[in-house]
């Protein structure tokens, strides 16, 4: 018995999908709960398992859209035992009564109808072809103005895939399979371009996208700097590193000093916690840091909530756990909501100063940047020391510029006098 497999349940904000990844090809055996396909929204990515064990029977092709409840695939051949029954039953075929069926067609049959027009026989390969085309195929078959049945199909039952459409469009057979009658005005488009390799954006990448150029839009943004000196807390770690790690076998990094700086001044400055809602000021009494995190599919950004409760391990913790799952694609909905101030650390790749775009709805993003030795004045000396260039990018809408500059100097001075977090000064 074939069990269908439905697209997974999307969060309430999500309607549909596109479907990122087959893990098991077409006609594959694969086994139950093992994981078969990814379904990429415009927030998360999710993973889809095999609820049977069997035959896979693709479906939907990849990156077509996926709706709500939408049947991606089916397996056929259930457990071990059924297969093995089934296995027997074609030995069954071979009996003798099997055999003479077919002298019982020697009844002479109806007459058959009229042989259809020369031209039938083409059309209805066409249209039977279209009609079996994936929602990707029919797009790019209609941007072409190809006829489906000029293209030979590799899918199952012969089936048009895209792959079969591209290798079309690639041998040059698109022209003279368009009708003599019809100009070809999109010849040129179909040959590509020497150097030029297009590749669709992915839902996750076109929602990033699609964000940033709302909040450019809507927001008043706005960007004050900083110089901040590293010595102190780059002391600290340097000191208790080996004791940190055994005591609570995780790494003390830069990030739990900056969320626990970022934390106190939010404390004081609340407008730099609250966002906009219409013509009204939303201020968030709780203090959940998202932290932006490179992944293979984008930028993510993760949210560490309550994070003015949590020690300096506990941030550490979540912050390992979080990158980890952003690798791997694994994080829920529930992660990536809720955030109401933003830090992002541009220096891991370098950057010397940069302006971070805003995380909307938040009203203030901090930006982090590269660890630099410069010359700094220590009182009436000129001493070498580890300098990093801090950004507040912030919504000028609500929040005033003299709010925006103390709040980064109320970080600069945490950093530089670490005892402070501790005694939160």
């Amino acid at each position: 018995m074939a069990v269908d497999i439905k697209a997974p349940e999307f969060p309430e904000s999500v309607e549909d999908g596109t479907l990122a990844s087959w893990h098991k090809q077409n006609g594959e055996s694969v086994e139950r709960d093992e994981k078969i396909a990814d379904v990429e929204t415009d927030k998360i990515v999710l993973e889809v398992y095999a609820l049977e064990s069997g035959t896979l029977e693709v479906l939907i092709e990849e990156g077509d859209t996926v709706e709500r409840d939408a049947i991606l695939a089916r397996i056929s051949g259930g457990s071990k035992k059924a297969s093995k029954k089934k296995a027997a039953e074609p030995k069954k075929a071979a009996e003798p009564k099997k055999a003479a069926e077919p002298k019982k067609a020697a009844t002479p049959p109806p007459a058959p109808p009229p042989p259809p027009a020369a031209s039938a026989p083409a059309d209805s390969n066409g249209a039977a072809a279209a009609l079996a085309l994936s929602p990707s195929v029919k797009k790019l078959v209609h941007e072409h103005d190809l006829d489906p049945a000029q293209i030979t199909g590799s899918g199952k039952d012969g089936r048009i895939v895209k792959k079969d459409v591209l290798a079309f469009i690639e041998s040059g057979s698109s022209a003279s399979a368009a009708p003599s009658a019809a100009p070809p005005k999109k010849a040129a488009p179909v040959e590509a371009q020497a150097g030029v390799r297009r590749v669709p954006m992915s839902r996750i990448r076109a929602r990033i996208a699609e964000r940033l150029k709302e909040v450019q839009n809507t927001a008043a943004i706005l960007t004050t700097f900083n110089e901040v000196d590293m010595k102190p807390v780059m002391d600290i770690r340097s000191r208790y590193k080996e004791q940190f790690i055994a005591q609570y076998g995780v790494k003390l990094g830069f990030m739990s000093f900056f969320v626990k700086a970022a934390v106190e001044a939010l404390k004081k400055y609340p407008a730099v916690n609250a966002s906009v809602e219409g013509d009204e000021i939303v201020y968030h009494e709780y203090y959940n840091v998202s932290i932006a995190v490179s992944s293979p599919r984008g930028l993510v950004v993760p949210v560490i909530r309550n994070a003015d409760q949590m020690t300096f391990a506990d941030i550490e913790r979540e912050i390992r756990v979080l990158a980890e799952k952003a690798q791997t694609g694994k994080l829920t909905l529930e992660e990536m909501v809720g955030g109401t101030f933003t830090i992002t650390n541009g220096g891991t790749f370098g950057s010397m100063l940069s302006t971070p775009i805003l995380n909307a709805p938040q009203s203030a993003i901090l930006g982090m940047h590269n660890i630099v030795k410069r010359p700094w004045v220590v009182g009436d000396d000129i001493a070498i020391r580890p300098i990093m260039y801090l950004a507040v990018s912030y919504d000028h809408r609500i929040v005033d510029g003299k709010e925006a500059v103390s709040f980064l100097v109320s970080i600069k001075e945490s950093l530089e006098h670490p005892e402070k977090l501790l005694l939160q000064l």
